[in-house]
């Protein structure tokens, strides 16, 4: 694993970052007394903030009138939406049957191994997040991850952290 400092797990036990919870203010009231509209209010404040922000979902539950438990329940049901800030770029890596055939567990263990980080966590420099995911629907190009929009296929282990270490190589030269 790598011992570079800017490669550890960032767990969201951390403090976190300073919510302003202001900014949420203009949505809510948009969807003030619209019955079923808690999805575009979730989405709206992950639109803001990245993820949604405990304070956030406090406040929304306060504007509703829905329990908290329940706006919780609709965060955790749908995978869109993220408890914790996540990097600015997003590393999927599919997990499917096309690419777990083609060995796709040595690719993860490489971008774990790389990123210093496990499935679901995001470097501590806030750059990367990895995420695991059942099918990215690139079944001929097998293996294959997803950063952002951009699809890399016909991985190798090292191919896979080539690519990392070619885009932090590239966002840190435009710093």
């Amino acid at each position: 694993m790598s011992n570079n400092s800017e490669n550890q797990k960032t767990t969201g036990n951390e403090s976190p970052a300073p919510v302003d919870i202001t900014l949420i203010g203009p949505l809510l009231e948009k969807y003030s007394g619209i019955r079923g509209s808690l999805i575009p209010v979730l989405q709206g404040i992950q639109g803001i903030y990245g993820y949604l922000p405990v304070k956030a979902l406090a406040e929304v539950s306060t504007a509703t009138g829905l329990s908290l438990s329940s706006i919780y329940g609709v965060a955790t049901f749908y995978a869109q939406f993220k408890l914790n800030p996540v990097g600015k770029n997003i590393i999927r890596v599919c997990h499917g049957t096309a690419c777990h055939v083609q060995n796709v567990r040595a690719v993860s263990i490489a971008l774990v191994e790389e990123l210093g980080v496990p499935d679901g966590g995001t470097t501590s420099d806030g750059l990367f997040t990895l995420e695991t995911v059942a099918c990215l629907g690139c079944c001929s190009l097998a293996p294959v991850m997803m950063i952002g929009e951009e699809t890399f296929g016909n991985l190798t282990p090292a191919k896979a952290v080539r690519i990392i270490k070619n885009l932090r190589k590239n966002i840190l030269s435009k710093l």
